[in-house]
């Protein structure tokens, strides 16, 4: 029996219309949970079904990824919105991916914030308490996705909903714990097997280094694998590898 477990989460059905965006299919092979757009910063309905009916084909976990109504700048610019606002959208999206989840005779897991609002959930505590408590009216089984440490989790335990705090194997962090902005040229790690060692210390030690050279500390329930990233399939399959050299379990959150 392996000592450690983590969950491999995905952001997926981000394609549009006749738009094509990263590899879903092949992507689902290989993870445990799926983050599907919901249609406001990506996805469609035509496009939530499908990648519900493939997540279900692969027996994995099948997650809401409400974002901010931004279809033009992919759900990753600042919008200003009051918490009634984003209590609402995160109903609305969270309800339409229910629906075809019950459709396709499964249930919904999880849902993980998308981009700008998964960051402003991570520092702004009305956002991330309007977050939790639409999660919770919907479902309090559900489980929410945060940002290890942020305010997303706090607000999310607050709330009674079982939370997963998540890392970024292929993002720097600040100090403070936040990710660094990605418009900062530090803002990636781009060498594969850092990055791969990076989850392992994360898993293993619940520590990350930050971009000042400090050690913080962190707790990894799940890693995040960007499925737009043209590099996400070679990835994920090498990062599977890796962490079962290492006496860590991939399993889905929830199930342990």
């Amino acid at each position: 029996m392996m000592r450690y477990h983590v969950d491999l989460n995905s952001d997926l059905g981000e394609s549009f219309g006749r738009y094509v965006l990263g590899q879903d299919e092949a992507i689902l092979r290989h993870v445990t949970s799926a983050n599907i757009a919901c249609g406001y910063h990506a996805g469609d309905h035509n496009v939530m079904r499908r990648t519900v009916a493939l997540a279900a084909r692969h027996g994995v976990g099948v997650g809401a990824h409400p974002g901010l109504p931004d279809l033009l700048g992919f759900g990753r610019r600042y919008i200003a919105v009051e918490p009634e606002d984003v209590y609402n959208m995160v109903i609305y999206q969270v309800g339409a991916l229910a629906a075809f989840a019950k459709a396709q005779g499964i249930p919904v897991q999880h849902v993980k914030p998308h981009g700008a609002l998964f960051h402003m959930a991570s520092k702004e505590e009305a956002v991330a308490q309007a977050i939790a408590e639409a999660v919770r009216a919907v479902d309090p089984n559900l489980i929410l996705f945060g940002l290890a440490k942020s305010a997303l989790i706090r607000a999310g335990r607050e709330a009674g909903l079982r939370v997963a705090e998540e890392v970024f194997a292929d993002r720097t962090y600040q100090p403070d714990g936040t990710l660094t902005p990605r418009t900062l040229p530090d803002a990636y790690v781009t060498d594969p097997a850092q990055v791969v060692d990076r989850v392992i210390r994360m898993v293993k030690e619940g520590k990350v280094r930050a971009v000042d050279g400090t050690d913080l500390e962190i707790r990894a329930d799940t890693v995040c694998i960007h499925g737009d990233d043209p590099q996400a399939l070679p990835f994920v399959t090498r990062l599977r590898e890796r962490l079962t050299e290492a006496d860590i379990g991939i399993q889905r959150v929830g199930v342990r």
